[in-house]
């Protein structure tokens, strides 16, 4: 039996200054309304889910040179579906983890703060990848993997997987690699070895690059959302 045409995106609720000016990382939008719009094209239901049922939006990612054109007023529209959705997302407790057949976390660097810890999220996506649905995550989305316990071994999912993820050398470009540390969190690459995986660097690090290993779909970076959504329906499709 196959699980469920419904798609299940994880969103980051901590938020913290990040960039000048201390304004603040959180929910790198594309990163979820890309996928979003992957899965509904593809025929699936979609929802949205954090640790607490609460997002905040990531300055960056509201910026024209990320944010513009069709996403900019689906973002902007509080009616359209994408917001409407993600303004009335849910809590792990409202979420029945049968009803989906794609687990994808969405990110921004706020993930690293929250993912780790957050024991709900992970839950859901042990119960779904026992289940055999796909665990998908993109960019900074990654740092659930180590917390996500695959049932049969009490490893990471990850665990012997080669995935990908967000690079060091993006976190030194961007300037934040002291602030992260700050927050005493592992980079995608750090907490992606201490799961037990091999990490696969993007050919540059803003390249679109997916890598998927057998129920496990990761994409680098914010360029790479749609891909991965994309390489998720696929490997979906074949079950």
């Amino acid at each position: 039996m196959s699980p469920p045409r419904r798609a299940l995106i994880a969103v980051t609720s901590a938020h913290a200054p990040l960039y000048p000016e201390g304004k603040e990382t959180g929910l790198f939008i594309t990163e979820a309304l890309h996928p979003y719009n992957v899965f509904r094209q593809a025929g699936f239901e979609v929802d949205f889910v954090s640790e607490t049922g609460s997002y905040h939006p990531d300055w960056l990612s509201q910026q024209k040179e990320w944010l513009h054109g069709d996403d900019l007023l689906v973002w902007e529209d509080h009616n359209s579906e994408f917001r409407s959705k993600l303004d009335h997302i849910l809590k792990p407790a409202d979420v029945n983890y049968d009803n989906y057949g794609i687990f994808f976390a969405s990110a921004g660097h706020a993930s690293l703060i929250d993912y780790p810890d957050a024991k709900g999220l992970q839950a859901i996506a042990s119960k779904m990848y026992t289940d055999g649905s796909i665990i998908s995550a993109v960019c900074h989305g990654g740092a659930i993997f180590p917390g996500i316990i695959d049932l049969s071994t009490g490893k990471s999912i990850i665990a012997g997987k080669v995935v990908t993820g967000f690079t060091t050398q993006g976190e030194e470009e961007e300037g934040v690699l002291d602030t992260i540390i700050s927050w005493k969190r592992p980079t995608i690459e750090k907490s992606a070895a201490a799961a037990g995986a091999t990490y696969v660097s993007p050919p540059d690090p803003w390249a679109a690059f997916a890598h998927t290993d057998g129920r496990i779909v990761t994409g680098a970076n914010p360029a790479s959302a749609h891909v991965t959504a994309e390489e998720a329906v696929k490997v979906f499709d074949k079950l």
